[in-house]
């Protein structure tokens, strides 16, 4: 694998780890420094690394450095993990912003071939188009989940954003993009306009009271996406103790961290980034970033590998009947977790080869038992017709 673009953890924090206990995350990491270069990848699983690029944000700041996110991360202790991780540092800014993106896509394309699981940490969340372009080469239809307040589907037209990335998503070539699901968006801070776009793309919107509701009911939502971006401000500015987080509507701490463990036991998320990081942040909130890692990691650990054939060979079936559709749900005997089938339309979309499970949950079989055609599965019908 080839890591031109990354340059190393700062030499500073190497001294650090030597007095951290042994059993630290920070004694235990596999880490690219100046002496020896790129660790031996050949059995990690996971590999951290930061992008030191926000000038597309429309809110201007200096560029974010990622060493105390590193102490606290280094810090925290890793739970009975049989994964080894890897830190490989930074992608500098590059000489233009498409360099930076090129970077990522290169770096994330690389790790995704060779089994490993990039955690993107960066500045302006722009960067997740680069994290996107990075499955152009799979050969698969994308599913994307972003946690976030808005949408930032923006105006495709112009010049791509941290609030428009969504929309270079969309229109760019090659379409790779079968949905775009939005966890926690706050409708005051998006237009009716972009509201209306969400509904007519049939994409996926999950309010912030809905999702804090009943949190429990957006793991089927993570399940089925490949990548997952974060904007921490989504996060409530009382849970970071920070003046860069200036909503006091968001995910507190435990919400955050219950999402991001959802994004890591999904066995189909290949890659996970968390955006809009800024310096100076403080120690708190500093500390709640290293743990909404340490938790997509933990998912990680806990995967069931429930996308193999064999796997699926083993499921329960039901049928249940509505209107003029029978609809067809599957149940893990094993981790009882719920699918239920998309068909397949014959010369629609050549890259949905064959008949898709869409995860659920038992709510959606129970309110198909009483005639109620789940919305997740109305959607995903009609994009495959369209």
């Amino acid at each position: 694998m080839e890591f031109d673009f990354l340059s190393p953890v700062n030499a500073d924090l190497l001294d650090e780890i030597k007095r951290l206990n042994q059993q630290s995350i920070g004694a235990n990491i596999k880490l690219h420094t100046e002496r020896s270069g790129i660790p031996d990848m050949e059995d990690v699983n996971v590999a951290i690394f930061g992008v030191k690029e926000n000038r597309r944000a429309v809110v201007k700041t200096e560029a974010p450095e990622f060493d105390e996110l590193r102490r606290e991360f280094y810090r925290l202790y890793p739970g009975n993990w049989k994964l080894k991780l890897a830190d490989l540092g930074d992608i500098e800014p590059g000489a233009t912003v498409d360099d930076t993106y090129f970077a990522v896509q290169n770096i994330v394309e690389n790790l995704i071939k060779n089994d490993i699981i990039p955690i993107i940490i960066g500045g302006s969340q722009d960067i997740i188009y680069a994290q996107y372009r990075a499955y152009d080469k799979l050969d698969q239809m994308v599913n994307l989940v972003n946690i976030d307040s808005k949408f930032d589907l923006g105006d495709a037209e112009k010049s791509i954003s941290n609030h428009s990335y969504v929309g270079k998503i969309v229109v760019d070539k090659p379409y790779n993009l079968f949905n775009y699901s939005t966890v926690g968006y706050q409708t005051y801070f998006n237009s009716q306009e972009e509201i209306e776009l969400m509904e007519r793309l049939f994409f996926e919107a999950y309010r912030l009271g809905e999702v804090t509701g009943d949190i429990t009911l957006m793991e089927p939502v993570f399940r089925n996406a490949n990548l997952v971006g974060l904007d921490l401000g989504a996060i409530d500015s009382a849970s970071a103790n920070s003046t860069f987080f200036k909503s006091p509507n968001g995910f507190n701490g435990r919400e955050i961290c219950a999402l991001s463990r959802y994004a890591g036991i999904s066995d189909k998320v290949s890659s996970f980034g968390v955006y809009e990081y800024q310096n100076k942040l403080g120690s708190l909130a500093n500390t709640l970033v290293a743990q909404i890692v340490w938790y997509f990691i933990e998912g990680v650990n806990y995967r069931t590998n429930e996308n193999t054939i064999s796997a699926k060979n083993e499921f329960i079936k039901y049928q249940v009947p509505i209107d003029d559709e029978i609809l067809i749900f599957f149940k893990s005997p094993v981790s009882g977790r719920w699918w239920i089938e998309i068909p397949f339309l014959a010369n629609v979309n050549t890259k949905l080869k064959r008949h898709t499970l869409l995860p659920c949950s038992e709510e959606d079989y129970l309110e198909a038992c009483n005639q109620i055609i789940p919305e997740r599965w109305y959607k995903a019908k009609r994009k495959n017709e369209v």
